[in-house]
C-alpha cells in the first residue's frame, strides 16, 4: 500500500516537471545576448507529431532585442507572409513562465481577438529556447505547438528530415 502511494507521487511529480520550468535570473541575457539575438527554428511539433520543415520554416528567424521588441523575417522570404513586429516581455505565474507578445500584428497574424499571446517557456538556455502555445487549426480545433529554437549560427542535423 505504501509503495503504491510513493509510486503515484513519483508519477505526479515527473509528469508535471515540464510545467515547472523556473525562469533563470539571467533570462533576458539568454534570450537577447544583452543586445539582440536571432533564433532559428530547429524543429516543431504539432501535438505529438513532428512537422515537416518547409521553406518558410527552414528560413524562419526571430530576433529578440533587449529593449523589449521582437521581429521575424517572414516578409523577407517569398510567400511566407508578413513579419511579426511586436513587443515582448517575460511573464510568470503559478503555471509557469511565458514570453508575452503584444501588438496589433498579434491579432492579425495569429488570428487572435486580443492583441497579445503567451508562449509558455519549457526551456531557455544560451543555446536552446523551447516554447509551447495553443494554435487554432482547421475546423475550429486547436492543438499545442512546441517550437525548438536555437541561435541562428548553430548547425542542426536533420532539420529538413522529410527530404
Amino acid at each position: 500500500m505504501k509503495l503504491n502511494y510513493i509510486l503515484i507521487l513519483i508519477i505526479l511529480f515527473t509528469s508535471c516537471s515540464e510545467d515547472k520550468f523556473q525562469l533563470p535570473s539571467n533570462a533576458n541575457a539568454l534570450l537577447t545576448n544583452n543586445s539582440s539575438k536571432t533564433w532559428m527554428l530547429a524543429k516543431r511539433y504539432n501535438g505529438d507529431y513532428r512537422m515537416n520543415m518547409g521553406d518558410c520554416f527552414l528560413s524562419y528567424r526571430v530576433t529578440y532585442n533587449d529593449n523589449g521588441t521582437t521581429t521575424d523575417n517572414n516578409a523577407l522570404n517569398r510567400d511566407c507572409g508578413d513579419s511579426m513586429n511586436v513587443d515582448w516581455s517575460f511573464y510568470t505565474d503559478e503555471n509557469g513562465s511565458y514570453i508575452k507578445f503584444k501588438g496589433d500584428k498579434v491579432k492579425e497574424l495569429l488570428n487572435q481577438e486580443k492583441d497579445y499571446k503567451f508562449f509558455k517557456i519549457l526551456d531557455l538556455s544560451d543555446s536552446l529556447l523551447v516554447v509551447r502555445f495553443r494554435h487554432k487549426q482547421f475546423a475550429n480545433t486547436s492543438r499545442f505547438i512546441t517550437d525548438y529554437l536555437v541561435p541562428e549560427n548553430v548547425k542542426v542535423e536533420g532539420r529538413n528530415f522529410h527530404n
